[in-house]
């Protein structure tokens, strides 16, 4: 297994959870500076209108984009969390998992975190929890540009990215596929919410996949 870099992210897409859980050693970065419309403060799902970008609001600063990960402050002003869990409900409340693991989620959507990457780490500890899953991480201390032993997946935190391997993900019911056709690569919610414990091993075999000499670059 690799031991890769990686940000904490909203609700991982399924790629960027495989990738963390299957590495060896895994390393969250947090002392870059922030960038916005990436997957560290948002999510995609799948609704009946089809896919539904789910965006956490966070405080604006003057800092001409200077600002650190780390420092990012969430913006309570506007009840979004309120949104994002009426969001899931209306879109996976009839699934088979969701009754099965709301009661641990909820709390994520309605406890009023500080900072954007406390609540990642919280959501990322929490992830792994459901799916017993034991992973320790550790936070970068400071930003480096390369590291030698680590396989750098920090550009996985733009969401507009067109990922090869994405296309050659295996299918899985989703709610609405019968009419939509399958989507790939949304967040993690949508797998656990239709496949329950049964993702981990959907997680293995995508991470197969990124191993593989159809994925030499993500």
């Amino acid at each position: 297994m690799n031991d890769i870099i990686i940000h904490p992210v909203y609700f991982p897409s399924i790629l960027n959870f495989a990738l963390m859980i299957n590495s060896g050693k895994l390393i969250f970065e947090v002392n870059d500076y922030y960038e916005k419309q990436t997957y560290r403060s948002r999510m995609y799902i799948q609704s009946a209108n089809g896919k539904q970008l789910l965006s956490v609001q966070v405080l604006h600063t003057h800092t001409d984009g200077k600002q650190l990960y780390k420092d990012v402050k969430i913006s309570h002003d506007f009840d979004w969390q309120k949104n994002h869990w009426r969001s899931l409900e209306t879109a996976y409340r009839t699934s088979p998992y969701f009754e099965f693991y709301e009661d641990d989620l909820y709390p994520l959507f309605h406890h009023k975190e500080k900072y954007l990457v406390d609540l990642n780490l919280k959501i990322f500890d929490k992830l792994t929890d459901l799916l017993d899953i034991e992973k320790k991480y550790q936070l970068t201390e400071s930003f480096q540009p390369d590291y030698k032993d680590y396989s750098d997946f920090r550009y996985l935190k733009n969401a507009k990215k067109t990922l090869p391997v994405v296309a050659n993900f295996p299918k899985y019911t989703q709610m609405f596929s019968d009419r939509l056709g399958f989507m790939p690569n949304l967040s993690i919610l949508d797998l656990i919410f239709m496949e329950g414990p049964n993702s981990l091993t959907y997680l293995e075999n995508i991470y197969g996949l990124t191993k593989s000499e159809k994925a030499d670059t993500l």
